[in-house]
């Protein structure tokens, strides 16, 4: 079988992650790179860099990944699709709904496969977590709590922490729980001087009853990726660095030593740490994408699923300026 033909628009620091694993997956060819300012960091010394996404389109490519600024999502995968190339987009879709929105149909009417980048998706933890919720071991879910914290990233200049950070947690959040946003509230400060937020809190609740938190910033020395899940039979802890995944069942026994219950608690269950395979969740996305253009069952973020989760996160700005709680 004759292997398919990808491209890839940008090589920032996650456009370097794509064109590495691109470079080595099975039954795929990276034939075209584009770039305006090249490879600056020598990426892909064997192959020449493209000026613009024409260039790309004219090299005859199944389908293409979209790493530039998300400014640029929007016209960059509309040419794509009026060429009938398949599209995966890094996170977020786009910058506003309205080109989410817009992306999306285009993307509908001329019957492209398409896919947003949520990586976060594809890490073991996160998947192991949501069978064994879907399976009923955590029983009825209470709450989803994220923690996205780290040093400031200067790879971004266009938007803040909730376009770029709190999507992710956004999309697991609906995605771990099988519900929609159905209000938010959220918090933000500005403390680098730049021209949008820093940190946000979001406080919102799921179409299930689900109440849901995400703290995110990018002012911290600490970094920290957590995904806390309670439901009626326990806790699962994700830590999506290290792709752990671990269970606190609800108190069974008595702490009987007074000294010992005030740290920890009146009773104690079972604490459980999880074993298996942790592949590399950027591969698995691209492998994922690769058999749905091939006509195979995949795993993908749609392009519905992803505008959704821009449509939260516009909701949760659109909080941060009003002082007010945005029904969805």
């Amino acid at each position: 079988m004759t292997n398919l033909r990808a491209g890839l628009v940008g090589l920032g620091i996650m456009g370097q992650n794509h064109a590495r694993v691109l470079s080595s997956l099975n039954g795929v060819d990276l034939v075209a790179v584009a770039d305006p300012q090249g490879d600056t960091r020598k990426v892909l010394p064997d192959h020449h860099i493209l000026a613009s996404i024409d260039e790309v389109i004219s090299k005859g490519v199944d389908y293409c990944v979209v790493a530039a600024p998300t400014a640029f999502h929007e016209e960059i995968s509309m040419k794509l699709i009026d060429a009938g190339i398949h599209i995966l987009i890094e996170k977020p879709i786009a910058h506003t709904v309205k080109s989410a929105i817009r992306i999306e149909g285009a993307a509908k009417s001329k019957g492209i496969i398409g896919a947003v980048g949520h990586i976060e998706r594809f890490n073991a933890a996160l998947q192991q977590a949501r069978t064994r919720i879907q399976a009923g071991e955590l029983g009825e879910i209470y709450q989803i709590s994220t923690r996205r914290l780290g040093p400031f990233p200067s790879r971004i200049a266009d938007v803040g922490v909730v376009m770029d950070l709190a999507t992710h947690d956004i999309d697991l959040a609906a995605w771990i729980s099988d519900a929609s946003y159905k209000s938010v509230s959220a918090q933000s400060a500005i403390r680098s001087g730049r021209a949008h937020e820093d940190l946000v809190v979001i406080v919102a609740q799921l179409s299930n009853g689900i109440v849901a938190n995400h703290l995110v910033n990018w002012l911290s020395p600490l970094k920290e990726r957590k995904t806390i899940i309670t439901g009626e039979k326990g806790t699962y802890v994700v830590d999506t660095l290290t792709s752990d995944l671990t269970f606190y069942a609800n108190g069974t026994v008595d702490v009987s030593q007074d000294r010992i219950a005030h740290f920890k608690g009146v009773s104690q269950g079972d604490i459980h740490i999880f074993a298996f395979d942790k592949p590399e969740p950027l591969r698995l996305e691209h492998e994922n994408f690769r058999d749905a253009v091939s006509g195979k069952d995949a795993s993908i973020v749609t392009l519905t699923e992803g505008a959704k989760t821009v449509s939260v996160a516009a909701a949760a700005l659109q909080s941060i300026k009003n002082q007010e709680t945005i029904k969805l």
